[in-house]
């Protein structure tokens, strides 16, 4: 199988297109949300991939030789360097918040961000209003609450390997001499316990994936291109849980555009209505508005509706809702209208043209009239 087709990749991808691709299929065909048949399968196959692609080493290997490097570094073989007991959740855990985080940090690992988008209106925008987002986290096994085990089973015992502190210590060669360095224990993954009989639910990971619904309060003026971090509604790990990060998007509005804190409103307008003056009406957020045409308005003027925008995301106060007339001239005429604009035009000292009259003969020949 090709690993870069298994993560939708291309060969020359970058670490982090690898990474993100590798996310959204570890999601997809997680075994505690896919239940179709060969999901177990094709998510096994995935971390494989991802195991390799990931590394630059066995990347670099696999690229010149066409698999994945063995433990003795020879071409083929096992991909994971001839690993025990290798389980394709190892990899999603660190990912996703397990209890050795893929930064080795020392301790329990804090649980991942989770980035998603939200598309909002310009009311709800204005308003600051509170919105639901659909989010898939890792949260707390409901069967054995986070404790690994079994409920009624055996319970953990302490990890022989690093006696519990999750922590072992190994030597490094540096061009500095051997040191002494502190690494997570790999027989408990930096749990500091062996689970014994692990819960039936979870595996023994303390925690499954579920669709839950997180409120976002929106500031008020958010615009698009902003992101706003939600505390805590991440993926729960055993050091806590990572961040929520929702990216806004707005959606269009039918009469509205919106430029900063201003709202604008392209308004067409007759000519007779732009030369006499008249009323329009104008869609505000706050319901239609009637606004008065002067006498003699000119094609792209303005007419400002203080204060009837957006609030001012960064400061006080709020945009305003700029009218720009359009002035409309059409393209056809009844006899007494044109006849009409042909006075005007005469009485302003204007020449006119007079073959409309050949055109309008003409035109009435060919439609039969």
């Amino acid at each position: 199988m090709d690993y870069y087709e298994l993560l939708a990749v291309s060969r020359s991808a970058s670490g982090d297109e690898i990474k993100s691709s590798y996310r959204k299929l570890a999601l997809k065909f997680h075994p505690d949300r896919n239940k179709e048949a060969g999901a177990v399968e094709q998510f096994t196959k995935i971390n494989e991939a991802y195991a390799v692609l990931s590394d630059p080493d066995k990347r670099a290997h696999y690229d010149r030789f066409g698999s994945a490097p063995s433990a003795s570094g020879m071409p083929g073989g096992d991909p994971f360097g001839g690993a025990a007991g290798f389980d394709p959740m190892d990899i999603f855990e660190q990912l996703f918040g397990g209890a050795v985080s893929a930064r080795g940090r020392r301790g329990p690992a804090r649980g991942d961000d989770i980035e998603t988008e939200i598309t909002v209106t310009l009311e709800q925008a204005r308003v600051g209003a509170e919105v639901p987002v659909q989010v898939d986290r890792l949260s707390e096994c409901e069967h054995c609450h986070g404790q690994k085990s079994e409920p009624g089973g055996k319970p953990p015992r302490t990890c022989p390997a690093c006696k519990g502190a999750g922590q072992v210590q190994a030597q490094a060669r540096t061009i500095f001499g051997n040191i002494m360095t502190q690494q997570p224990c790999q027989t408990c993954r930096g749990a500091g316990q062996i689970i014994e009989e692990p819960c039936t639910v979870c595996r023994g990971r303390g925690h499954t994936l579920k669709s839950e619904t997180v409120k976002v309060a929106l500031p008020k003026g958010i615009d698009e291109g902003y992101r706003i971090r939600v505390a805590g509604m991440g993926h729960e790990g055993a050091g806590g849980a990572g961040d929520l990060y929702v990216h806004i998007e707005m959606a269009k509005h039918s009469d509205l555009q919106r430029e900063a804190e201003h709202l604008i409103f392209p308004a067409k307008i007759s000519f007779p209505k732009a030369a006499l003056g008249g009323q329009i009406t104008v869609p505000t957020l706050d319901g239609p508005q009637v606004v008065d045409v002067k006498p003699g308005t000119q094609h792209g003027e303005l007419h400002r509706l203080r204060g009837q925008g957006m609030p001012r995301l960064q400061g006080s106060g709020s945009g305003d809702l700029v009218v720009i007339y359009e002035v409309i001239v059409p393209k056809t005429f009844t006899p007494e209208a044109r006849e009409a604009l042909a006075s005007y035009a005469r009485a302003s000292g204007e020449e006119v043209s007079e073959q409309h009259g050949f055109f309008d003969k003409i035109g009435k020949i060919f439609r039969g009239d």
